[in-house]
């Protein structure tokens, strides 16, 4: 069997357990005292050392064998740990994290060690007093070595002349990666004599159903004591029974699933590589377009074969089922995002010496995986900022009366068929005067300005290369970090906004479609063409000229219960051509809401609402930056997404 099949398994599993050690020491750091953050830490990295060891990683391996060594003695000290201890943790983590990554690409000789050195020697200095070692304790006190049978003494004698035994394994049901390990007993069990049989197969163990339990028959002249140890060494390891062909021993494969499918209750969550589901996603998307164009065909023949408009019907409603299952399927809380940057905050607040609270909410929150993969930057560069230009350093704060520790919070909130996701800080805020006097210096604005609203403060300072910072530093100054945000939540059809007051501190909100696939629409009409907005950012509708007209920064605007709504009329703003038909008189106006912003867009017409499968879009140089995608209409005719950001 090829282990090798297992590698992205074993990395997932991995960054699962290392996300956890960061977590338990952010934790620990917090509260010394603590018990709990070193037991929860020794069980995930004497896990990876079992996966590592059943892959054959042997780097990755010692390196978690040597931190599980310094952590078991820490544990049986009881003593609260030192900062240096904190810290050397902190490192060895990130090498480990390193590692893992190089050993399943296959460069493992490549992984730096150099902390293997440190971690020695902080083991030998907290080594407490001798006791029995943790293996001795296992064999000697744990539940599963007492409740083993003895084998008997017939067995045992006639072991020692060379015979054939059988020996009944279980995995532990919560052990990962459950069939390599399988494969290594197996393995372990080759250099101890002759394996006549296995039972399940091999080949079973690479299925999803296999739970752990198998049979090998072996011919060995080794001692029942000595095959017991070799078969627990793989790790993970329920039970292990040798014997000459006991009832228990010969388990038929339908037995075992019968035990393990019964009331146990067996998890019902299986790994599904993202690809698939990508793919799944794109075939969705092919079949909602092709539904499209079943419901045209069907309209034309409405009131004239009643059949066709029932199969039509029929056909649209499993799509839309198989639709929302398939996106369900794909649906991820952010919190496997989110809790990679506790540990971020905490490492820039160190290095620019600040005290920083960080606090996360809605975890729970879903989000597309898609949209999840690519919000990890985002976050990081607004992050490190609030922590560089927005938490004031502990004697800064104590001068303005304020608690040592700034706090950062990182909140996610469901919005209607939207997520915020929020960064604030209680820091210093801020200043509107000098960033408005650097952008007058740079060209940015004109001299008129004389001051900036939220909406302009944030184009200024998403603009490349504009930092407020005096100096480049190793966590900030470039003047990179707002413009890679902004531009890739555009790119996710999403939007940013900012909120600041002087002494109080800044917010900023990331507001952001729940899935980016398939989304449900309006399809407006300009002249000839058609134009899709996206529904989450429709507010309402209202028709021209019903309402009062006004103007605002000397542009065409409406009022709407006491509200100035700037206008944007698609036939200006496009240039559509002169061999398009007049406007209608009566022209509708669709008002996108995102956050406190408002605009409303003059459109020739509403021709209906449907969902899309989005396309990406890859603008000729010169176009407007109002288009966040395509989309193929029921008639095989693309049409244009309007990007309500680009508009708003």
């Amino acid at each position: 069997m090829d282990l090798s099949q297992y590698a992205e398994l074993f990395l997932a599993e991995s960054r699962e357990h290392l996300s956890a050690c960061n977590q338990l020491l952010l934790e620990w750091e917090r509260n010394p005292a603590a018990a709990e953050p070193v037991g929860g830490l020794f069980r995930a990295v004497h896990t990876i050392k079992g996966m590592a060891a059943t892959m054959g990683y042997g780097r990755v391996a010692d390196l978690a064998h040597r931190m599980e060594n310094l952590l078991d003695h820490l544990r049986r000290s009881g003593h609260a740990p030192s900062e240096d201890i904190i810290q050397l943790l902190f490192r060895a983590t990130d090498a480990l994290e390193k590692a893992v990554g190089l050993a399943v690409a296959g460069r493992e000789r490549e992984a730096d060690l150099a902390v293997l050195a440190e971690i020695d020697q902080a083991t030998v200095q907290t080594k407490p007093a001798p006791q029995p070692s943790a293996l001795a304790r296992h064999f000697v006190s744990s539940p599963e070595s007492e409740s083993l049978p003895a084998a008997p003494a017939a067995s045992v004698s006639s072991a020692s002349l060379g015979s054939s035994r059988l020996i009944n394994v279980m995995i532990r049901p919560e052990a990962p990666l459950k069939g390599g390990r399988a494969m290594l007993v197996v393995r372990k069990l080759q250099g101890l004599g002759t394996v006549h049989r296995v039972q399940p197969p091999p080949a079973a163990f690479e299925s999803d159903d296999f739970d752990g339990r198998f049979v090998v028959e072996l011919d060995t002249a080794a001692a029942a004591t000595d095959i017991e140890a070799a078969v627990r060494s793989v790790g993970d390891v329920e039970r292990v029974s040798t014997g000459g062909g006991t009832d228990e021993s010969q388990v038929s494969p339908a037995d075992s699933a019968a035990a393990g499918g019964g009331g146990g209750g067996r998890g019902r969550h299986i790994r599904v590589d993202l690809r698939r589901l990508d793919t799944l996603m794109d075939l969705i998307g092919e079949l909602v377009t092709e539904r499209g164009r079943l419901n045209e065909l069907a309209a034309r023949w409405l009131g004239k074969d009643p059949e066709i408009d029932d199969v039509a019907i029929h056909v649209s409603r499993l799509a839309s089922d198989l639709q929302n299952e398939i996106i369900q399927a794909r649906m991820t809380p952010v919190w496997q995002v989110f809790d990679r940057f506790p540990r971020l905050v905490r490492d820039v607040a160190r290095q620019l010496g600040k005290q920083v609270a960080f606090r996360v909410e809605g975890k729970e929150i879903e989000l597309d995986r898609q949209i999840l993969d690519e919000l990890g930057d985002p976050l990081m560069h607004l992050l490190r900022n609030a922590v560089d230009h927005g938490i004031e350093s502990p004697a800064e704060r104590k001068r303005h009366k304020k608690n040592p520790e700034g706090e950062i919070v990182l909140a996610a909130v469901r919005e209607r068929s939207s997520v915020a996701i929020s960064i604030s800080d209680d820091g210093r805020g801020i200043d509107r005067a000098q960033i408005l006097e650097k952008a007058r210096r740079e060209g940015i604005v004109g001299p008129h300005v004389e001051s900036l609203s939220d909406d302009q403060l944030l184009r200024v300072l998403a603009r490349p290369g504009f930092s407020t910072a005096e100096s480049v530093t190793a966590v900030s100054g470039r003047g990179v970090g707002i413009d890679v945000a902004m531009t890739r939540i555009r790119a996710l059809g999403g939007s940013i906004e900012i909120r600041t007051e002087p002494g109080k501190g800044t917010a900023f909100v990331l507001r952001l479609p729940v899935t980016l696939a398939i989304v449900r629409a309006l399809i407006a009409a300009v002249g000839h063409e058609r134009y899709a907005l996206p529904l989450t950012y429709v507010a309402e509708t209202v028709e021209f000229g019903t309402t009062p007209l006004t103007t605002m920064d000397g542009k065409d605007a409406i009022v709407l219960r006491d509200r100035v709504i700037p206008l944007v009329d698609l036939r200006k703003l496009l240039g559509t051509n002169g061999g398009a038909p007049a406007p209608p008189p009566r022209r509708p106006v669709i008002v996108l809401e995102m956050g406190e912003r408002r605009a409303g867009v003059v459109v020739d017409g509403m021709l209906s609402q449907q969902e899309i499968v989005v396309k990406g879009f890859d603008a000729p140089q010169g176009t407007l930056p109002v288009f966040s995608g395509a989309t193929i209409m029921g008639d095989g005719v693309p049409a244009l997404i309007l990007d309500a950001a680009g508009l708003v």
